[in-house]
């Protein structure tokens, strides 16, 4: 049993999907820091706010005697769309790649078309007739 888990996790597949997740992972971070960092503040400076504390409030919560406030309903629109905007990047990123790597795949050559004339079994039934012929 150890030998046939051994099998399958080493795999060519197995191994590839492995280190496309784990480079998707880190590629995700890059991205969500690349939103965050910078594509946020800029939409943050057209709409003169931060935008990922863009929300619409539907119930106003009780602020403590710290400051902090409790009981809020919010919807967080700001953040969903920060999030949207890294999707739409990484799926971008990822269609590039995939587009990459379908161009540099080998073209399947067509196959040879079957030669004219008469077919096999044709020509094996011309020669057990011929042999026949000369008993």
């Amino acid at each position: 049993m150890l030998k046939e888990f051994k099998d399958f996790a080493m795999k060519g597949n197995l191994v590839d999907i492995a280190v496309g997740f784990v480079m998707g992972a880190a590629f995700k971070q890059v991205v969500t820091s690349f939103t965050g960092g910078i594509v946020s503040p800029l939409i943050g400076l057209l709409f003169d706010t931060d935008f990922k504390s863009l929300k619409w409030i539907v119930k106003e919560g009780v602020a403590d005697a710290a400051g902090k406030v409790s009981g809020e309903v919010a919807v967080l629109y700001g953040d969903f769309l920060t999030n949207v905007i890294d999707f739409i990047i990484v799926a971008f990123v990822m269609f590039l790649i995939v587009k990459g790597v379908n161009a540099t795949k080998k073209k399947e050559e067509p196959k040879p078309e079957a030669p004219k004339g008469p077919s096999q079994e044709d020509l094996l039934a011309e020669i057990r007739d011929l042999l026949a012929n000369k008993k």
